[in-house]
C-alpha cells in the first residue's frame, strides 16, 4: 500500500473470519465534510456494516463515523446514517443478481483514502457456519505449525 497513494482508515478483520470472500470490488462513498474529517482522524467502525441495494443504488449500512469534534450545529453529521456507494450501474445489477440468486452478502472489508478520495473495499461473501470457522482456524494453526517446523529444520535445530 505504500507508494500507491492509499492510506488505510479502518479494516473489518471480523468479516474475513465470518465470511468466505468470493469477489472484491472498490466503491466510492458520498460523504459530508465533517464525515471526511472524522475519517481522517480514524473515527470509524466497520464491525457490523453491510451494503444493500435499494432502487438500483447501493447503500452502506451500519457504519459508525463518530461526529467530528469541531463541527457543531449545521456542520455536523448523523453518525449512523446510510451512506450512498458509488459504482457503475452494471456492477450494481450484477452484484444484486448474485446476492439474490446465491444468498450472498456484500460486506465492507476496509475503508481507505485513495488519492485523497474515500473508498471502501466491498466483498461479495458467503457466511460461514460455526463448524466452518473452526475448520479454518484448525487449518491455519496446522499451516503455522508446518512453517515453524520448516524454519527449525532449516536452522538445524531438529
Amino acid at each position: 500500500m505504500k507508494g500507491d497513494g492509499t492510506k488505510l482508515i479502518a479494516s473489518n478483520r471480523r468479516a474475513r473470519r465470518d465470511y468466505d470472500v468470493l469477489e472484491t470490488v472498490e466503491a466510492g462513498l458520498v460523504l459530508s465534510g465533517s464525515e471526511v474529517k472524522s475519517l481522517r482522524d480514524g473515527q470509524v467502525q466497520l464491525a457490523d456494516a453491510y451494503a444493500r441495494s435499494r432502487d438500483g443504488e447501493l447503500w452502506l449500512e451500519g457504519v459508525h463515523i463518530a461526529p467530528y469534534q469541531f463541527a457543531v450545529g449545521v456542520g455536523s453529521h448523523e453518525p449512523d446514517r446510510s451512506r450512498k456507494l458509488l459504482m457503475h450501474r452494471a456492477e450494481i445489477e450484477r452484484f444484486d443478481a448474485r446476492m439474490a440468486q446465491d444468498r450472498l452478502a456484500l460486506v465492507p472489508l476496509r475503508m481507505y483514502f485513495k488519492d485523497g478520495r474515500a473508498k471502501v473495499e466491498l466483498a461479495l461473501a458467503r457466511g460461514r457456519r460455526r463448524s466452518d470457522k473452526r475448520q479454518v482456524l484448525a487449518e491455519r494453526d496446522a499451516d503455522m505449525e508446518i512453517r515453524r517446523a520448516m524454519g527449525r529444520h532449516r536452522k538445524g535445530f531438529d
